[in-house]
């Protein structure tokens, strides 16, 4: 199609182009031109920049690729409104692609200039905003990627502290336990110099043994008692043990409890042992009974401490591909043992997993940081109380994950803002406004999927949704 007549005074009655000289304008004839248009695509997002367009007459509509969706952002029949390769100016420092699409809705004419030359105008005719312009550009990119930083770090920090808590009931509960169990242990000791010593024959030792084995079966399957029912259980062998002359009973009666033993278990052991040798035969089986509790909770302790690093290890994604198959729920977990300590006792935990979703291809150490933010922003809202429910579903050919929480809600004037960059509800100091944001590039950007948010008080939900198959993106 051959280019339309340009015309000057048509040019000046263009907002962007009224306060032009005459030179100016004639420059903008002789390098550009005038371009009808039909209804349709000029172009797409992702695309090489290579014109600038300037409408004239007619409509067009701007859109942004969301997922798998392109989403409208403007539509306008105002003249003078412009599009395309407005970055030019910047150069080579970023990638000169359209950062959306354009279609006109009705029969158009533009303005066009090529980006080459729409770069050199910039840099002859504005040098002073030019300067301005690249300062504010590239000043807000560095600002949002060094708080998006910090953000990253003071997240980490604070996970680094609950897993250290995390970590140091656990490790200190076994030394506890291995400090006790080694007085037990030289206790044992003694008193089998004691039993050597003592007038026990060969048939004795053999019903001693017989009924240690039997103790430490009882240990290995004992339930867990309540407080009201353990209390009742130890004032009845302490009674048992005051009857038949064991001094110090009270003392010895947790013990038996803790190990499931009873009133009944205790005479089956009086109609065995014979009554001058009973009183030893108890202590001997209390020390059996307390050596292999102590060696029970060193290894939950220590079973916990190795939970804690799988959950860390997990967290991280350290030792894994960037992008693989992953199960979600494994990273929900992941992220959730390791916030343990922020969510606090007065969070409820609901957990509402859909286990026959397939893998994912994901970047698992980025997407628990999507899990981070979400949950954090939702312990926030709930002020340490109240219901945390994650639950994860299929959506069509997508894989959704909600984060819920019966907060005080998200208040519709704001609802559309809280993915922007910088934006906080939370006091001065308290939050840096990029959680979300980092959030929505990572599902949007990075896996092609969306991120969106359902409130109401008492019922906020921040929903991801992720392809179920996807290719490798692109950072």
């Amino acid at each position: 199609m051959s280019p339309l007549p340009c015309d000057i005074a048509e040019l000046r009655t263009l907002f962007l182009f009224e306060k032009l000289d005459e030179e100016q304008l004639e420059w903008l004839c002789e390098h550009g031109h005038i371009e009808h248009f039909e209804p349709g695509p000029v172009y797409h997002e992702g695309d090489p920049a290579t014109c600038f367009y300037v409408m004239i007459e007619g409509g067009l509509a701007l859109s942004r690729r969301v997922g798998e969706e392109d989403v409208e952002i403007t539509r306008t029949t105002a003249p003078g409104v412009y599009a395309g390769a407005w970055r030019a100016f910047l150069g080579d420092r970023v990638p000169q692609t359209y950062d959306g699409s354009m279609r006109v809705t009705e029969p158009s004419r533009f303005y066009v200039l090529d980006a080459d030359l729409f770069e050199q105008l910039m840099r002859d005719w504005f040098p002073m905003a030019l300067h301005m312009l690249e300062g504010l550009f590239f000043g807000m990119q560095n600002t949002q990627a060094a708080v998006g930083q910090r953000e990253r770090l003071l997240a980490l920090g604070s996970l680094s502290a609950g897993l250290t808590h995390e970590l140091n009931n656990p490790a200190a509960a076994a030394v506890r336990a291995t400090s006790a169990l080694r007085e037990r242990v030289a206790g044992m000791r003694h008193k089998l110099g004691l039993i050597a010593a003592g007038p026990y024959d060969r048939i004795a030792l053999g019903t001693l043994i017989k009924l240690q084995e039997q103790a430490v079966e009882h240990v290995a399957k004992a339930k867990p008692l309540s407080p009201l029912e353990a209390a009742d259980r130890e004032d009845e062998l302490a009674d048992w043990f005051d009857e038949h002359g064991i001094a110090g009973g009270w003392d010895l009666a947790p013990t038996y409890v803790q190990a499931g033993l009873d009133v009944a278990w205790l005479d089956e052991v009086a109609d065995t042992i014979d009554p001058s040798i009973l009183e030893g035969a108890l202590r001997w089986l209390n020390y059996t009974i307390d050596t292999e509790l102590l060696m029970s909770e060193i290894e939950d302790s220590t079973t916990r401490v190795s939970t804690l690093v799988t959950a860390a290890k997990q967290y991280s994604q350290l030792d894994r591909a960037p992008f693989r198959p992953v199960d979600v729920h494994e990273l929900l977990d992941s992220t959730l043992l390791m916030m343990g300590r922020k969510i606090g006792d007065g969070v409820t935990v609901v957990k509402d997993y859909d286990h026959s979703l397939p893998e994912v291809p994901v970047y698992a150490a980025e997407l628990n940081q999507v899990w981070t933010n979400l949950i954090d922003n939702a312990i926030a809202a709930m002020d340490g109380v109240g219901t945390l429910t994650v639950r994860t579903a299929r959506d069509e050919d997508r894989l959704l994950v909600e984060i819920g929480d019966t907060g005080p809600g998200v208040p519709a004037e704001i609802k559309s803002r809280i993915f922007e960059p910088f934006f906080t509800t939370k006091p001065v100091g308290s939050g840096t406004g990029l959680g979300l944001d980092i959030s929505w590039r990572i599902v949007v950007n990075k896996h092609h999927g969306d991120l969106s948010v359902e409130s109401a008080p008492g019922d906020t939900r921040f929903q991801v949704r992720i392809p179920l198959t996807t290719q490798e993106a692109t950072s």
